[in-house]
C-alpha cells in the first residue's frame, strides 16, 4: 500500500474542509490527516477516497463520510488510554482513528466477511485494535466497563447492554432512529440509573445489525 504525495495533498484539502464544516478538535483532525483513507477502499474507487461521502464497502455496509467520522469522534472526547468499545468495525477506518488517538479499542462487527477483512487491514497497519465477530447490540461484556462506546450504525433504540457496560462518567455516542435519518445522541453516564443526553442533529447510517435481523 502506498501513500503518495497526491493522497497526502488530498487529505490536507479534506482537513481544511472539515475545519470549515465546524470540526474543532485538533487531535481528531490530526489523526484523520495521518490515516490514509484510500487504504480502506477497493482500488477501483480510490478517486472517491477523500470526497466527503459515504461509500459502499460490501455486505450492504458503508465507510462513513469523513465529516461523520470526525463529528462522532469529536463528540466522544477521546483521551489517551481510554478503553473504547466500537460497535460496527466496518472497514476498520474509524477503529484506526480511535487507535491513533491513543485509545485501547475493542471493536465488534456482525458481518463475517467485513470482520475478517478489517482484521487483516488493521494487522497490516500494525493497529492494535482487538476485533470481535458478534452482535453489537450485546456489546462485549467480558471486557467491560468502557470509558467510551461508539456506535457506527443506525440503532432503532439505545441498547441497554451498552449502557450497562459504560463506566460512570463514560460517554456513549450513537445515531438513533429508523433507516434513512437518525438523531445523533451523546449520552454521559452519571450513575447506574442517571444519564445526561444531548442531541447533535440528523445523520444517515446503515442499520445496526444484530442476531435478530
Amino acid at each position: 500500500m502506498e501513500d503518495s504525495f497526491k493522497h497526502q495533498a488530498l487529505r490536507k484539502k479534506l482537513i481544511l474542509y472539515l475545519k470549515k464544516s465546524g470540526i474543532k478538535d485538533f487531535k481528531v483532525l490530526q489523526a484523520m490527516e495521518k490515516i490514509p483513507r484510500h487504504f480502506f477502499f477497493n482500488s477501483a474507487f480510490l478517486q472517491f477516497a477523500y470526497d466527503d461521502v459515504a461509500f459502499q464497502i460490501g455486505e450492504g455496509q458503508t465507510i462513513s463520510q469523513p465529516y461523520t467520522v470526525a463529528r462522532q469522534t469529536e463528540l466522544l472526547e477521546v483521551r489517551k488510554g481510554d478503553k473504547i468499545l466500537e460497535i460496527g468495525t466496518g472497514s476498520g477506518y474509524q477503529s484506526t482513528i480511535l487507535s491513533t488517538l491513543g485509545a485501547e479499542v475493542y471493536s465488534i462487527e456482525r458481518q463475517k466477511k467485513l470482520h475478517e477483512k478489517a482484521k487483516i487491514m488493521l494487522e497490516t497497519l500494525k493497529c492494535s485494535v482487538k476485533c470481535f465477530y458478534g452482535d453489537g447490540y450485546k456489546g462485549i461484556p467480558e471486557f467491560a466497563p468502557y470509558d467510551r462506546i461508539l456506535v457506527t450504525a443506525a440503532a432503532p433504540y439505545i441498547p441497554e447492554p451498552l449502557l450497562h457496560q459504560l463506566k460512570p462518567r463514560g460517554i456513549l455516542v450513537i445515531p438513533v432512529g429508523a433507516e434513512g435519518k437518525q438523531l445523533m445522541k451523546k449520552i454521559r453516564k452519571i450513575s447506574d440509573n442517571e444519564y445526561d443526553t444531548k442531541e447533535f442533529g440528523d445523520f444517515s447510517f446503515v442499520p445496526l445489525l444484530g442476531d435478530t435481523n
